[in-house]
This record gives C-alpha cells, structure tokens and sequence, in this order.
C-alpha cells in the first residue's frame, strides 16, 4: 500500500527537504554580487530562510517577505532578530541587493515589487528552471501541470518578460546546477510536493492520485541504493534599478 504522504507538514518538508537543494544557486548569486559585509539583502518569497541565513552568514544585513505563513514562521525560528513580513515589504531599506530566488509566482501579481526597497543602482536579482531539457525535473511537473488541467512552469512567463514588467532590463545572468537528491522515494515525494509546484494539482484531482504519479515519475530518478537524484540547471537574471 502507497504510503500517505500528500500535503504531509509541506513547510517543514520544504525547510528539511527540499530548500537546500538550490543551495549552489544561492552560492552563485551572492559570490557574484559580492554579498558580504555591508550588503543590505532583501529576499522576496523568503521561504523558510536558508538564504537569508546563508547572506547573514557573509555579514550581510538581510530582511524577508513571504506570502506561506507557515514557511514564514519557520523563518523566524531561524532568524529571530530579522525583519520578515507575510505582505507588503519589511522596514529597513533601501537594500542593494533584491532577490526573488523561488520565481515569479513569489512575486504575486505585481512584479513591480522587485524594485520598491531597491536602492538605486541596486541589483535585482530573479531566478527560475533552466531549460526543460537540462531538467529532470521538468518530467515531474508535466504530471502536475496536466493533473491540474492548466499550464505547467516551462509556460509561464520568462525571467527577462517579468523583469521587463517591472521596467528593468537584464544585465547579467548565469545558469548553476542544482541537482535534486533524495535519500529515498518517500523524501523525494515529500520534497516535491513541498515546492508548491503541485498545488493547483491536489486541488484538482484527488491527492491519492497525484501521489501515486508523482510516485511513478519519480522511479526513473531512482538509483540501486534507493536514492533519487535529479539533474537540473537554474537560470537567473540580475538587473540594475535605474
């Protein structure tokens, strides 16, 4: 019998599973902005905090905003003394640097929201999937795209797209290799559907189902010792404000 798993604590899943596999990326854009003592971060769709915490760790001052109340708090836990709003922008800036690590759905529909706390000549930072196929990933959120009877992530919005909205152009980006590796299937379900990628899928369909997809579209990523591992590459842009 297939384990239940679905909708399983999916923030802490995301804190204790999931978030530290885009740790590379998070690495790539502070070594090349220079993060580090002085810099003033802010992390738009701060999640549960770990890159916040990895900029603190640099010397950075850092703030957060994030829409999931229960990712918010588990931030919080981790950085007590930090600014951290559910809505709006945290007090504090303005910031040189701005990011939005986890997409333009962390954004909500103001993408404009990438330059308010910005200082001017600051820079924005917006990340996002590589390439669907330097993804293996990307065959996992086909299920959830057609489970939910709506577009999957390679269909949205471009990085540079969004960046226009906001009246900024790129000026830089990088691709950084992201790899997803799970210590079985189970932890790999879990982290998966901790993403939020999956959402708009368990609302449409019935969760034992997504589950049991997920569960298959995962077993190709499965190794002889029970492990998943999934190559993936992470694009991003940075922008300067004007």
């Amino acid at each position: 019998m297939t384990p239940t798993l679905v909708r399983h604590h999916p923030a802490r899943d995301w804190a204790e599973i999931q978030e530290r596999m885009l740790v590379p990326l998070y690495e790539a854009v502070y070594d090349r902005l220079g993060v580090g003592p002085g810099s003033r971060v802010l992390g738009l769709g701060c999640g549960s905090g770990l890159a916040l915490l990895m900029a603190a760790a640099r010397g950075a001052r850092v703030a957060g905003a994030d829409r999931d109340a229960a990712r918010l708090a588990l931030a919080r836990e981790r950085l007590p003394e930090v600014p951290l709003t559910p809505s709006g922008l945290p007090e504090g800036g303005p910031y040189d640097v701005v990011t939005a690590f986890h997409g333009p759905a962390a954004l909500g529909p103001d993408p404009a929201v990438l330059t308010r706390s910005a200082e001017r000549g600051g820079a924005v930072v917006l990340a996002g999937w590589g390439p669907a196929e330097r993804c293996a990933t990307s065959s996992v959120l086909r299920v959830a795209a057609r489970l939910a009877g709506g577009r999957g992530p390679a269909e949205r919005g471009g990085l540079g797209t969004v960046l226009g909205a906001a009246g900024l152009r790129a000026a830089g980006a990088g691709r950084v290799s992201c790899p997803f590796g799970y210590a079985d299937r189970e932890s790999a379900v879990r982290g998966l559907l901790s993403t939020g990628e999956f959402d708009a899928a368990l609302a449409a369909a019935d969760p034992e189902r997504v589950e049991k997809e997920l569960l298959e579209a995962v077993e190709p990523y499965a190794r002889g010792d029970g492990t998943v591992w999934m190559p993936n590459v992470f694009r991003y842009v940075v922008a300067r404000t004007p």
